[in-house]
């Protein structure tokens, strides 16, 4: 007798927690995902200062810029455009490099703002806003210099040469 009740209590709690875990792990899923364009820029900066701030201390700057949960930092960066590219993915990547910057900008639109590109040619002045993903870098192993990684991107304003 004893232990069929506690056999019951256990199946209970066991059932109980089950339920809780499948509806959080559905809220989690179905959750909305950050409307980057519409929100706030947490940074406005030209391409030559983030690059800048991320070569001369990298650790104060992820600190800055960069959170673990994944809510990293809006920025909006101005800068030249240097290169426009596409990734494997059909996304447009937009280079945004100083003269003499030794890193540029790579700001990766999405589908949806991929169109807003048209018209933008290498060498006209841009801000992009976008989500930060990872920061300038020099690769020992490459011998190279890594760009700042702007996510989500989107045009804000395009200047007049």
């Amino acid at each position: 007798m004893k232990k069929r009740k506690v056999f019951r209590i256990i199946a209970i709690i066991g059932i109980a927690g089950l339920l809780v875990g499948g509806g959080i792990g559905l809220y989690m899923f179905n959750k909305p995902h950050r409307d980057v364009q519409s929100a706030q820029a947490d940074y406005v900066l030209t391409s030559s200062q983030i690059v800048a701030e991320y070569l001369t201390d990298y650790q104060a700057a992820n600190q800055k810029y960069l959170a673990a949960d994944g809510n990293s930092k809006i920025l909006e960066i101005s800068g030249e455009v240097s290169e426009i590219s596409e990734n494997f993915n059909g996304q447009k990547v937009v280079l945004l490099y100083g003269v003499k910057d030794r890193a540029g900008v790579s700001a990766i639109f999405t589908a949806e703002t991929n169109d807003n590109l048209n018209g933008i040619k290498v060498g006209r002045k841009i801000t992009v806003k976008g989500v930060i993903r990872s920061g300038a870098s020099y690769d020992e192993d490459l011998e190279m210099y890594e760009n700042v990684i702007l996510e989500k991107s989107d045009i804000v304003k395009e200047e007049n040469n």
